[in-house]
Formats: C-alpha cells, structure tokens, sequence
C-alpha cells in the first residue's frame, strides 16, 4: 500500500487542480485490534473515486459516502465503528476494535 506521501497527497492535488471537490479521512483514534494505524488517510473526490485506506471492508464504503456529503455540503464529521469482543469470535477473529475516523472536506 502507498504512503500518503507517495500516492494519497499528490493524488488529492491533482484532483483539486483539475477542479474536483475533495474530502479527506483520517483515522484519529483506535482502539483494540484495527486494520490501518492512527493517521492513515482515504481521499476521496466528488466522483467517488479514492485513493488510500482507512480500514477496509464496509467500514471505507461508509467513509465514503460520508466524506462525499462532506464535499457537498462542507461539513466536518467524526465516525466511529467498532466490533465487540463477543462479536469478533463469533466470526473467528481474535478481538474486536474500534476505530474513530475524522472526515474534511479539503479546500
């Protein structure tokens, strides 16, 4: 997976010199097991297209939709997702996490 300086950043300027409205996730906060570190970025343009990762699986189809309301109305969001311990070993992982994703829009 690329750094956010070698993909995500110079990803997010392109966009936004080619006049694209762009939102950028952060995760800011985990907890328990979690797949990407605090400070992994997801950019995310108008068009739905992004580049970066702030976890996976249905947590980024939710990220995104939230980061293009974020483009179109400009408003900043913090989510949060998690899965319980109990919930984890039902579907055969070791534990359950929690991750807090903060979502801007970039100007």
């Amino acid at each position: 997976m690329a750094t956010d300086t070698e993909e995500i950043f110079p990803q997010i300027e392109r966009w936004r010199s080619g006049g694209s409205g762009v939102a950028l996730a952060t995760v800011v906060q985990t907890w328990g097991s979690s797949p990407r570190p605090e400070g992994s970025h997801l950019a995310v343009n108008e068009r739905g297209e992004f580049v970066g990762s702030v976890s996976g699986g249905c947590i980024e189809g939710a990220v995104v939709t939230e980061a293009l309301a974020t483009i179109a109305d400009g408003r900043t969001r913090t989510l949060e997702f998690g899965v319980s311990d109990e919930q984890a070993w039902e579907v055969g992982l070791a534990c359950g996490g929690k991750v807090k994703v903060f979502v801007e829009r970039v100007e």
